[in-house]
């Protein structure tokens, strides 16, 4: 009978990637990316505003005056309009490439990000544009059983990095002995994003990519 997780998480090998080395699964926005930032350019090209006053997505969306967020419905409607044709113009967070490429010398990367289906190429295409030939899954719910499903192939040691705690959970709880990292790339979204003593908070990522290497040579 096939491993269950086996039937969640694609094959390392099937991605290029080695099982002979260890495995860093980093995610994108507000991670590799400043996610808000580029959103939020978005969205004024709709007459409407990010006001981060939270740590949240939809209800930090406002009409210029307006002083009750936009309605979630609509919220979801440009968020998918975003990641269907505009999601490659975010920035790249500072010191990310930098970083990403100095682990990659000791370890193998794979981009896991939860995104729709229709950014799969946009998505793509922003790794390669900044020289990022890293394999990406797009998931959709929580990471930890995928994430699961990938470390499982590799007795190496490996390492997780998201922004959001029900993410970075999930994953200890799916799989105790990956080390999990959060990171908030946004400045204006740090102070208001939930920290946890189980995750490891490195918001400066020449301290996180030090942090991640160390915990992969252990």
């Amino acid at each position: 009978m096939p491993d269950p997780l086996s039937l969640i998480a694609p094959s390392l090998a099937s991605l290029g990637l080695s099982t002979a080395r260890p495995l860093v699964l980093i995610d994108v926005d507000e991670v590799l990316g400043l996610f808000m930032q580029g959103f939020g350019d978005f969205l004024k090209s709709h007459d409407l505003e990010m006001r981060i006053d939270r740590f949240a997505l939809f209800q930090n969306i406002y009409r210029p005056g307006a002083t009750e967020h936009l309605d979630l419905a609509e919220g979801k409607k440009l968020f998918d309009a975003f990641f269907a044709g505009h999601c490659d113009q975010i920035e790249a967070a500072p010191g990310a490439i930098d970083a990403l490429n100095r682990l990659s010398d000791h370890a193998e990367i794979l981009i896991l990000s939860n995104a729709p289906a229709e950014a799969e190429r946009l998505r793509t295409d922003w790794l390669r544009k900044h020289g990022l030939a890293h394999p990406l899954i797009l998931n959709t719910g929580p990471k930890g059983p995928i994430a699961a499903g990938l470390v499982a192939q590799t007795s190496h040691p490996t390492a997780f990095v998201d922004d959001l705690l029900g993410n970075l959970d999930s994953v200890a709880d799916h799989s105790p002995l990956t080390s999990t990292f959060q990171h908030v790339a946004d400045l204006r979204l740090r102070p208001h994003a939930p920290r946890s003593d189980r995750h490891p908070r490195i918001d400066d990522w020449t301290d996180l990519g030090e942090a991640i290497e160390a915990s992969i040579r252990r």
